[in-house]
């Protein structure tokens, strides 16, 4: 049987990853892409089977057409990579006809929402930085008093740093909700530092299936950003630490006792070093999975023969598989490079030893930007 999958929001940079590890695999697939977006649609008609535009997840309409795509492409599975179409696919999951893989709704509700989920994590002990929900100017201002040092707002719901704004002026950010109309969807909290992680893992009937660390080096486009925060990973490293597989696990079992489908949690490093989660991303995989896939870790691939109950082709190593220090190095219409930081770093010695031979014989040497 080939199977027949429906993957929502194809021909985004996210879908796109799911269904490029689908392909690197032996086995053929029949996918069917829907997109609210009919230019990313385009992007993933070579890639596709079928395309098909849909309305918006949050639309009337979304449901009806869904139905109908579903009726008449028959698939046997379906799968999303944007927060709005997973919620409203498992809040309707038994209407639409089609299998899924994902947890509890209400643990997919709280997993989106960024203020409760820090609120279970503060309640099973896990470091998490004090967060607030602003409701009210008064609000804002208790968050500031209670905060030392700047304080980092955001949208308690959404992707690629929604609404993130790190500053230590409460006027400003008064002025930054009222800007968005976010009193009440967004909350304020300590803010960390710039360094963060994020352990991707699989989970069947509470078990785990396979996980993996991943170190974000820098977001691409940061400098475009007010809060330096895209949401887009510019290079990507894996990692194996025993503390944050610790934490990671603990950050999921505290929201759901028995984990079924994708986590991937996010964690930030506060001042003594110590990672902090922030977020889960729930029933979804990260922007960039290619990456493990490339490297040998096709977990796309796991997670679909999970889910039609097949044998899965599990590594040996259960948690952090790959070797530490691969780097996936990605950009603007450019194809990702899968090297190691090994590589990376040597460019930066041979740079090093070309500067000190130069100050060597820097009396004698005059280039034209000296005079610059």
């Amino acid at each position: 049987m080939i199977k027949r999958i429906i993957v929502g929001g194809a021909g985004g940079t996210p879908a796109l990853n799911f269904i490029r590890s689908l392909r690197m695999t032996k086995e053929k697939f029949f996918l069917i892409g829907v997109n609210c977006n009919k230019f990313d649609l385009c992007k993933a008609r070579d890639l596709v089977d079928r395309c098909f535009l849909v309305p918006p997840a949050r639309n009337k309409d979304y449901l009806y057409v869904m139905k109908q795509i579903i009726e008449k492409t028959r698939p046997h599975f379906m799968h999303a990579q944007n927060d709005e179409e997973i919620n409203v696919i498992s809040r309707y999951r038994d209407e639409l006809g089609v299998n899924t893989f994902l947890p509890r709704h209400e643990i997919i509700e709280t997993c989106q929402d960024k203020f409760k989920s820090a609120q279970r994590w503060a309640e099973a002990g896990l470091e998490v930085p004090k967060t607030f929900l602003i409701n009210t100017e008064e609000d804002l201002e208790r968050a500031f008093a209670s905060i030392n040092g700047r304080v980092w707002l955001r949208a308690t719901h959404g992707a690629a740093g929604k609404w993130g704004l790190p500053t230590n002026d409460v006027t400003f950010a008064k002025h930054w909700i009222d800007h968005y109309n976010g009193w009440g969807e967004m909350c304020a909290a300590e803010y960390l530092s710039p360094t963060s992680c994020t352990w991707l893992s699989i989970w069947k009937k509470g078990e785990l299936v396979v996980a993996q660390g991943r170190k974000r080096l820098y977001w691409e486009f940061s400098n475009r950003s007010v809060s330096g925060v895209t949401g887009i990973t510019g290079t990507g490293v894996t990692m194996s630490d025993k503390g944050i597989d610790e934490t990671a696990i603990k950050a999921i079992k505290a929201i759901d006792s028995t984990p079924n489908g994708i986590y991937g949690v996010d964690l930030t490093y506060d001042k003594r070093g110590i990672a902090n989660p922030t977020e889960i991303n729930i029933g979804r995989f990260f922007t960039t999975t290619q990456f493990f896939a490339e490297a040998g870790l096709n977990m796309p691939y796991i997670y679909v023969k999970l889910a039609f109950g097949e044998e899965v082709p599990i590594p040996t190593r259960k948690v952090n598989p790959l070797k530490p220090g691969l780097a996936w190095v990605r950009g603007m219409d450019v194809e990702p490079i899968l090297t190691t930081m090994k590589q990376i770093d040597r460019f930066e010695r041979d740079l090093e030893k070309r500067i000190a031979k130069i100050n060597m014989r820097a009396p004698e040497i005059k280039t034209e930007t000296d005079n610059l």
